[in-house]
């Protein structure tokens, strides 16, 4: 007689098994620690380029530039480490993993959340280490504890959302430049947005897309957030693209996978 597992049994299987897949993930970060090290990099070299060379040229009507950039920072800290989502997926397409493990009795989608896991991980920890060079620089915020903890779930909801985004050329690229290559779109899009400078300084046109794009909503919305100001429906806005986004990309990253395995 078939033995039927009830919802409990099964709940507790896929946990288990994804604990021990984030496990094997972010031993590989933690082997290479180079990854989080490059990606806060480029960003902090960023926020100094601007802060101290271009940051009193710069018409943001606030006395403190660096306030106004961390936003803009942040998401492309985000954007540059989700590329190492899509490296390591495809690392282990091509080395044929993702067959083994398929071979296994284990949950099938646990070895993509061990991958969206550890992107989240490792993500958190650059945008710590990103925050802690922003205080050195003079960031300064009047933000309470309930204000802190909605831009953390914002920078979460982004990053969970990119990361799936990821998935897709981890799973369907055909070189590893292809598998990292999408990211480079994503890390520009905060400069055509109110990252940098005001939207209103900006062309028409180039300004019509700013303002309608998700980085500028997100960026708006944290940039309230630190300073301990009113939010406006900017941040429903940036949530529903969070949403959105993640809702779209995981649908298309499973059915990626179901046809790769």
């Amino acid at each position: 007689m078939q033995t039927v597992q009830k919802p409990e049994a099964i709940q507790h299987h896929f946990f288990s098994d994804m604990s021990v897949m984030l496990g094997r993930s972010m031993r590989h970060i933690f082997r290479s620690m180079d990854t989080i090290f490059t990606v806060t990099i480029t960003p902090i070299a960023m926020m100094l380029l601007f802060v101290y060379v271009f940051g009193g040229a710069i018409q943001t009507g606030t006395d403190n530039y660096v306030n106004y950039l961390v936003p803009g920072i942040l998401l492309i800290s985000i954007a540059s480490g989700i590329a190492y989502t899509a490296y390591r997926l495809f690392t282990d397409v091509q080395k044929g993993i993702i067959e083994r493990f398929r071979s296994m009795p284990i949950a099938p989608s646990t070895l993509l959340w061990g991958h969206v896991l550890t992107s989240m991980v490792s993500n958190g920890l650059s945008l710590i280490v990103i925050m802690l060079v922003a205080l050195l620089m003079g960031f300064r915020s009047s933000a309470s504890i309930l204000s802190w903890l909605a831009v953390a779930g914002i920078l979460a909801l982004f990053t969970l959302a990119l990361t799936w985004v990821a998935v897709i050329p981890g799973l369907t690229a055909k070189s590893i430049d292809g598998a990292s290559a999408f990211s480079y779109p994503l890390i520009f899009l905060p400069f055509i947005s109110s990252a940098f400078v005001p939207t209103t300084s900006m062309p028409f046109i180039v300004r019509v897309f700013a303002e309608n794009q998700p980085v500028t909503a997100i960026v708006d919305s944290i940039r309230a957030l630190l300073a301990g100001q009113p939010v406006s429906n900017s941040i429903w806005v940036a949530l529903a693209w969070c949403v959105g986004i993640l809702v779209v990309a995981y649908i298309f990253a499973m059915r990626a996978y179901r046809k790769r395995a």
